[in-house]
């Protein structure tokens, strides 16, 4: 099936989705909204994610989030995509329990300016296949609006009620504001380092390991390379989980210079 008709697909599936609505009074609100029984997408979830008006939902509004899903602004912007991009837009529509488009736009921007040069549609494919697509491990910290994974049951706990939202109120979490980072934390970022350090060593498996070893500097790299100022204040338990996302660039150009 052609990229484009895999989501023409899944626009269907997701306008089905909203079609099941049936509206109930919810008395904590004093008002009515809606309870879906879907088949293949959370829509509870995406229609607060996304702040989705319910009451007048097309097959083209169906269309236009899909392509979000899938990295794009809006549905024309996926039919005149490269073949290249619509590639990768399906890998990160069928990958999204493994990276959030948010994340990837995220990891791409600072892989691009730590290389200096902006990065093409088939090279952007290339890294997403090597970083994430081909590689196990990887957990988004986002949500997985799909609810027909292959060899998965669907989530059913997401399918609640609009009065899911209050639990965010009051939420907090630690930020870093600060660079460089210092004691506690620091000490838990190099470690952190390290053991991903391992693993990527492992995946890559360079032809001289005991050589990267010896050029791999943990405390250097949390210190100089890691984390920027443009990019504070950052969540804290976010900023740890890049060092699993960016290592591996990093691991590849030690091995290359170890060949070299």
């Amino acid at each position: 099936m052609k990229t484009v008709e895999y989501f023409k697909l899944q626009a269907k599936n997701l306008h089905k989705d909203f079609k099941s609505k049936k509206p109930y009074f919810d008395p904590t609100y004093g008002r009515e909204l809606y309870e879906y029984a879907p088949k293949f997408f959370d829509v509870d979830a995406l229609v607060l994610d996304f702040d989705i008006d319910e009451d007048n939902f097309t097959h083209m509004n169906a269309q236009h989030y899909i392509a979000q899903l899938a990295g794009f602004r809006k549905w024309t912007d996926m039919v005149k995509a490269s073949s290249s991009a619509l590639e990768l837009s399906k890998l990160l529509f069928d990958n999204m329990n493994k990276i959030s488009v948010i994340d990837w736009d995220i990891y791409l921007s600072v892989e691009e300016r730590a290389k200096g040069f902006q990065f093409d549609d088939e090279f952007k494919l290339d890294i997403f296949k090597a970083v994430f697509a081909d590689v196990d491990g990887h957990q988004s910290d986002g949500i997985d609006y799909r609810l027909n994974r292959i060899n998965e049951k669907p989530r059913v706990e997401n399918q609640i009620n609009k009065p899911k939202k209050t639990k965010m109120i009051g939420k907090s979490t630690v930020q870093i504001s600060a660079l460089p980072l210092v004691g506690a934390d620091r000490i838990e970022f190099i470690e952190t380092a390290n053991s991903v350090f391992e693993d990527v060593l492992y995946r890559i498996e360079p032809e001289n390991p005991h050589l990267v070893r010896k050029l791999w500097n943990a405390e250097k790299y949390i210190d100089e390379s890691l984390l920027r100022p443009d990019m504070l204040p950052i969540d804290r338990d976010y900023a740890l989980s890049l060092i699993d996302a960016f290592l591996v660039h990093h691991v590849i150009e030690l091995a290359d210079e170890t060949d070299n």
